[in-house]
């Protein structure tokens, strides 16, 4: 003698939302696991272009302003992960700190602003992340959601601010 026990029909939509629910965290952690392979295998690369980008394109605006030390902008190396520093010293003095943390997966850019009043420098910090978990990879402000599709595309949003002294 067999018993079969008719299973209500909320416990199947239940069951079925879990089952849908799994599928959905698979499928993320899966992208996740992409995005990480992606990072490992093209995020130094990525940093390198970008420094290579930002340093042409500062000796490009030093070269339409020869002899001018007020736009003496110098790039310098800092730290292990391909980070750098762009500073502007003269009148407007301004610096930008890109810091990639390569395990997060983002680039910590911190800007200084030195005013001329005598009061405290203003500062302003965000976080790139890398985007995407396909190839190429992207790079998207934390800050604005803005994606970008390339070095090119984030040097001008990294350098305005320092070369004008100005923030956004």
């Amino acid at each position: 003698m067999s018993t079969t026990v008719a299973i209500d029909t909320w416990v199947k939509r239940l069951a079925d939302d879990e089952r849908t629910r799994d599928a959905i965290r698979r499928q993320e952690d899966e992208a996740e696991s992409r995005r990480a392979d992606l990072v490992r295998r093209n995020g130094r690369r990525l940093i390198d272009e970008l420094r290579a980008v930002v340093i042409r394109d500062v000796e490009a605006f030093r070269a339409e302003f020869p002899g001018d030390p007020s736009r003496e902008v110098v790039v310098t190396a800092s730290g292990p992960d391909g980070g750098f520093v762009v500073s502007k010293p003269a009148r407007a003095a301004a610096s930008l700190t890109v810091t990639p943390n390569l395990d997060a997966a983002a680039i910590v850019c911190h800007f200084r602003f030195m005013l001329s009043d005598g009061l405290p420098p203003r500062e302003d910090r965000f976080d790139v992340t890398f985007a995407g978990d396909g190839d190429p990879l992207r790079l998207r402000h934390n800050g604005t959601g803005q994606v970008f599709a390339t070095p090119e595309a984030l040097s001008e949003v990294l350098l305005v601010p320092v070369l004008t002294g100005r923030g956004r």
